[in-house]
């Protein structure tokens, strides 16, 4: 009994210090985004490497989700006779939950990874020890123009998701199924509104910022990961917990949004 209280409590004290680490690396970064000089360039180059490069995991899920979309509602809804409702339950479906969920999760796998991996690397490598004594702030030169692209990339990527998605939902529901054309696209106008919109942007946007957050400040922290440490095997451990917290993270986030937007 000793022995486990013992690892019980060590457990608690190691992720309340984690917990508290994160709240300063946030702290820090939100400083070094909203201090001068601002530089355009890095915060560009981070929108391409995070929003641009996932931009084919992004159709391609979007796609395949869409058509999923649309065979299940198709025959889930003409049980009911109701297959003119076809394109809003898919519309509604992608817009409110699957497509902000899903473009995060696939984010986060193709780019979160890549960057808690990058910064890592520069940890163990001792970089960011060295813009430290060369008096560079490296929140300010290497986190900050993270931060702003993950916000900007999010909802253009969620976007793009929901388009494909709806594009996916007609070729199955109409072209391949047989749904009426019309009804599609006028249960969709009549149904989705702003305040659908609105919130599939916001939970991008937060997706975006909790993305970067855990991705950057694992890796920022990785010599004080617990089963990290410096090498190689220590960027292995604590990228791989950098994926699973910011995935699992996205999905309380999701049900905690959608109960205070609904």
């Amino acid at each position: 009994m000793p022995d486990f209280l013992e690892k019980l409590g060590g457990n608690a004290l190691y992720y309340i210090n984690q917990t508290g680490r994160m709240g300063v690396f946030l702290f820090y970064s939100v400083i070094s985004i909203l201090r001068p000089p601002y530089k355009i360039f890095p915060a560009v180059r981070q929108i391409y490497v995070i929003g641009t490069l996932s931009i084919f995991v992004i159709i391609f899920t979007g796609a395949f989700t869409g058509m999923v979309l649309g065979l299940q509602g198709y025959h889930t809804l003409r049980k009911f006779g109701a297959e003119g409702l076809l394109g809003s339950a898919v519309a509604l479906s992608l817009i409110r939950e699957l497509g902000p969920v899903l473009a995060a999760l696939m984010v986060t796998g193709r780019a979160g990874s890549a960057i808690c991996a990058e910064i890592g690397i520069m940890r163990i490598s001792e970089q960011i020890d060295a813009l430290e004594c060369m008096a560079i702030d490296p929140h300010k030169f290497i986190v900050a123009p993270k931060f702003i692209a993950g916000i900007i990339s999010m909802p253009l990527l969620t976007a793009i998701f929901d388009v494909i998605g709806i594009l996916g939902g007609y070729v199955v529901g109409v072209k391949l199924l047989g749904a009426d054309e019309g009804a599609y696209f006028s249960s969709m106008y009549k149904d989705v509104d702003f305040q659908d919109v609105y919130m599939g942007f916001i939970k991008a946007v937060c997706f975006g910022f909790l993305i970067i957050l855990i991705t950057a400040s694992k890796g920022f922290y990785v010599h004080l990961e617990k089963g990290g440490g410096f090498g190689a095997e220590g960027v292995s451990y604590t990228t791989t917990s950098a994926v699973v917290m910011a995935s699992v993270t996205i999905l309380l986030f999701d049900y905690f949004l959608t109960s205070v937007l609904l």
